[in-house]
């Protein structure tokens, strides 16, 4: 299956870059990042990732675009629809080209970048920015999965080498700590960022799309919202081709699947007593200044 076979593919290294842990097909293109024009009406996604980026992506494009027909729902995949704006891959057309290339109004932008790299303009033009934010033990688990599955990321080494460059804040987009706490701050003194839970979502799907549409001034009916929320349920997803990544090819969906579980509480299949109470140990100093609170299971 030459498709898969990414052998010759050598993935990425880390290195620091402007303070955090990145790798180069989020640099590449940085001076167009930076310079990027934002528009007062663009919505941006931010995330760290795998909290549920392309979840909370998919809910937004169903909001105000599912009247656009089947065939964009059919054909189009999200992250065409939704453009990844710090991405700079290999044959493709950079983010910040797709994001200038959307003929979609608003413009729904995604980013991992935290808080103090975006691209001042979003900024400037007090655009609305939807933050989700997940647990940092599920945030690990996911994080670590999809890197033994993405050729594009740097090999996580196995499960307790991993979780230990987590806790170093050494994972690619720098410490899960800062970045979740950077949007949270920020929140404080920019009010159009509405902050998610990734827990919330999985609790109840509905009550969240609501919070959403009132955030965004939509008015969405009733009957709208149940059908986006059927469609946005992690199974309906995973099955969906347009939304589960499938078509990427440097990403091996046989080592694990691009949305494997979207569960709550896995982690604890994973972290075996030692390294939960170090973990907790480690967060608890972390986490110590401020007032973000999290779930761990639901």
């Amino acid at each position: 299956d030459p498709i898969h076979d990414f052998s010759w593919f050598s993935r990425p290294e880390v290195f620091d870059f402007e303070g955090i842990s990145m790798i180069h097909y989020f640099t590449d293109n940085w001076e167009n990042i930076q310079n990027f024009k934002a528009r007062p009406d663009d919505i941006l996604i931010a995330t760290y990732p795998k909290a549920g980026t392309t979840w909370v992506s998919y809910v937004l494009d169903l909001l105000y675009f599912s009247k656009l027909g089947p065939e964009r729902q059919n054909s189009l995949p999200i992250f065409l629809r939704v453009p990844f704006l710090d991405g700079a891959f290999p044959g493709l057309p950079t983010g910040v080209e797709l994001a200038d290339m959307l003929p979609t109004t608003p413009r729904l932008i995604k980013t991992h970048l935290p808080v103090q790299l975006v691209p001042k303009s979003f900024w400037e033009q007090n655009c609305r920015v939807i933050y989700t934010a997940r647990n940092a033990k599920d945030n690990a688990v996911s994080y670590y999965h999809f890197n033994r599955m993405n050729m594009g990321q740097p090999d996580p080494g196995d499960w307790s080498t991993f979780l230990q460059t987590f806790m170093d804040g050494k994972t690619v987009f720098g410490p899960w700590y800062d970045h979740v706490c950077g949007y949270w701050e920020k929140k404080q003194t920019h009010s159009n960022i509405h902050y998610m839970f990734f827990e919330d979502m999985v609790e109840d799907t509905g009550r969240e799309v609501e919070r959403l549409c009132s955030f965004l001034g939509s008015s969405t009916s009733a009957e709208e919202k149940e059908r986006i929320t059927k469609a946005t349920q992690f199974d309906a997803m995973k099955q969906n081709k347009m939304t589960n990544y499938s078509t990427v090819p440097v990403m091996d969906s046989k080592i694990s699947p691009f949305m494997r579980k979207g569960k709550v509480g896995d982690w604890k299949n994973h972290f075996t007593v030692a390294q939960n109470e170090q973990f907790d140990e480690h967060y608890k100093q972390k986490m110590k200044s401020t007032t973000l609170q999290f779930r761990t299971e639901i």
